[in-house]
């Protein structure tokens, strides 16, 4: 078989589960907010809480691209793929530390509140991938 067949094999295998990882971190981020994201960005149009939500799916895709990156297999990825969903917990958890009324805020579509979280979780996204080895 030729080695395209295996790259596109790995290519579905690595998308797939990264697609999964992806579903699973939105349905807990919206169960650890305190406002609901979906109503919010669906129904009431709320920019605050689609850049917070966003910004905090791009933040563990792009740690989920350094644990592809730096992973040789898919028990690894796997295992990075957990410490990436942590860390953006936690990145989310110190960014209501750091502003008590983060999610009030984001209710009433403060987007400096949206884009604080944003950042702190790009932020976390970008250092959990760069410190993830081999």
């Amino acid at each position: 078989m030729p080695d395209f067949v295996y790259g596109l094999a790995s290519f579905a295998a690595y998308f797939a589960a990264s697609i999964a990882f992806c579903a699973g971190f939105c349905v807990v981020y919206v169960r650890l907010t305190p406002h609901n994201e979906f109503d919010l960005i669906v129904r009431q149009h709320n920019a605050s809480a689609a850049i917070a939500f966003g910004g905090s799916l791009i933040g563990f895709a792009i740690a989920l691209a350094g644990a592809i990156h730096n992973t040789g297999s898919a028990l690894e990825f796997a295992v990075w793929g957990v410490v990436a969903f942590a860390t953006q917990v936690i990145a989310y958890q110190l960014a209501r530390l750091a502003h008590p009324g983060l999610s009030h805020a984001i209710e009433q579509n403060a987007v400096a509140a949206a884009v604080w979280v944003a950042a702190v979780s790009i932020s976390a996204g970008v250092l959990s991938a760069a410190c993830m080895s081999p």
